[in-house]
């Protein structure tokens, strides 16, 4: 797997002044796998905010004395970042902190915008000077001169819907409120739950709440805006039901955590139902099920359940090592894979092995997994992919911008196959993916190309930088 990852968002609202910094750590720490490029954390007291944000994991930035040098306060945002737009910079370290005329916010930011481009553009002709290359910073330009001309930060966050189009689920912190927003697609999740004091924790994967210890409440609704105060929590619903539910499939077949629920479905159960669906259409003659972790081992288990195939624990991973998308060349990507997969010998030795992934996209790292499994002694193997294959790049926050680097664009199955070293390969056939979920509406265009909002004239990672070089 080669895929970039999410990034994730988290907001603490206490019932009291305490060490609100702590509560966003441990929250922030059960959402690493969505970004582990940077990450922080800004604490409100009573009006004065307190940030410390580094680029690395939370485990790395955030140190016992950093964080006791946090104050205390009834208000937290924090965030961890893959950059899917901009450079892996501190300036793009997140959540973002503006200074204006009518007060101060911190914003966090999960999602791409399609029309980025398009704002920045007349951001930047009105006068805007930015600072960052990340569309957050766009984001939070139009929550800023709404909020100029508007009476509460609420009504300006609802009036920059009007014209932010794309990915976003967002948590804002003004100096008296803690505002929640999802785009009325819902491309991306958002949560929140109540801590046993009166407090409330607002996140992008329910397992974030569990680590805090807040019980659960609901999904934050496409298109609706959360206002936590000390008056408690107010439900805005203008934006919703604008748009069709477009949730992204992908959150279920890898972005999220097994253990989180995303509108009501399990992630863990949609994974193992993409297993089933997999033996049913593409069986194999094998000897024992396989999965490669962490994405991999519930469809492997589904995958197990339906064949009759005895599942068995084929690869150990290395739980210190980042997931292989990290690297930024070639090389170290390999090296990765070695050093973070170990395959366990005894049971795979003269098996013929069903190996499950969850997808793949250059065919680099699935090569290599392959390699190890016939180091290893397998003697045959059959691989199935719990998703569709990708065919088209995404501008929702997933970090596949160009068709190039797809290798399902370029060579059929067989042909995929051989490159990768498999006896015969197979993956979710696309008409089966409404079966993960049970509600009506995602969003499959990096499968099948049905994008719900206007295609942006520029797709790249680096966009903002190739623009900047172009008027020079």
């Amino acid at each position: 797997m080669a895929i970039h990852e999410e990034c994730g968002v988290l907001g603490v609202i206490s019932a009291r002044k305490e060490n609100v910094a702590d509560i966003a750590y441990y929250g922030l720490y059960a959402l690493q796998h969505r970004g582990q490029e940077s990450c922080g954390i800004v604490v409100n007291d009573d009006g004065v905010f307190s940030s410390h944000k580094d680029l690395g994991i939370v485990s790395e930035v955030f140190l016992k004395d950093t964080l006791s040098n946090l104050p205390a306060g009834k208000m937290a945002v924090g965030h961890v970042r893959y950059g899917t737009t901009g450079g892996n910079t501190r300036n793009n370290c997140q959540p973002m902190e503006v200074n204006h005329q009518k007060g101060k916010m911190a914003l966090a930011h999960n999602g791409n915008l399609s029309n980025a481009l398009e704002l920045r553009d007349k951001l930047e002709l009105s006068g805007a000077i930015f600072h960052t290359t990340s569309d957050t910073e766009t984001i939070a330009y139009v929550v800023t001169r709404e909020r100029l001309v508007t009476p509460s930060i609420e009504e300006a966050v609802s009036r920059a819907m009007d014209s932010i189009e794309g990915a976003y689920s967002l948590i804002l912190m003004s100096s008296t409120k803690l505002i929640a927003a999802r785009d009325p697609y819902g491309f991306r999740p958002l949560c929140y739950g109540r801590m046993p004091d009166g407090g409330y924790v607002i996140a992008s994967e329910s397992c974030a709440l569990s680590a805090v210890g807040a019980e659960f409440i609901r999904d934050v609704l496409p298109g609706e805006i959360l206002v936590f105060s000390d008056s408690g929590v107010e439900s805005r619903r203008e934006h919703c039901e604008k748009q069709k539910r477009k949730t992204c499939i992908f959150e279920y077949i890898y972005f999220a955590r097994p253990d989180s629920v995303i509108d009501g479905i399990s992630v863990a159960k949609a994974r193992a139902q993409a297993g089933e669906l997999l033996a049913e259409s593409a069986p194999a003659d094998a000897d024992i099920v396989i999965g490669v972790p962490d994405s991999g081992l519930e469809a492997a288990l589904g995958f197990s359940k339906v064949s009759g195939i005895p599942y068995g624990i084929g690869l150990i991973k290395n739980k210190y090592i980042g997931r292989t998308f990290i690297s930024p060349g070639q090389d170290e990507r390999l090296d990765q894979v070695r050093i973070k997969l170990s395959p366990v010998k005894h049971v795979i030795e003269g098996k013929r092995v069903v190996l499950i992934d969850d997808s793949i996209v250059r065919g680099t790292t699935s090569r290599r997994i392959v390699k190890l499994l016939r180091d290893a002694g397998a003697k045959e193997i059959h691989m199935r992919i719990s998703a569709p294959p990708f065919l088209h790049p995404c501008y929702y926050g997933t970090d596949i911008d160009s068709e190039e680097n797809l290798i399902a664009c370029h060579h059929n199955t067989e042909e995929i196959a051989e490159i990768i070293g498999v006896d015969t390969l197979a993956y979710l056939p696309i008409e089966k993916l409404g079966r993960l979920v049970s509600y009506q509406g995602y969003c499959a265009a990096c499968f099948d190309g049905d994008y719900p909002t206007k295609i942006p004239p520029d797709l790249r990672k680096d966009r903002f930088e190739r623009k900047l070089s172009e008027r020079v």
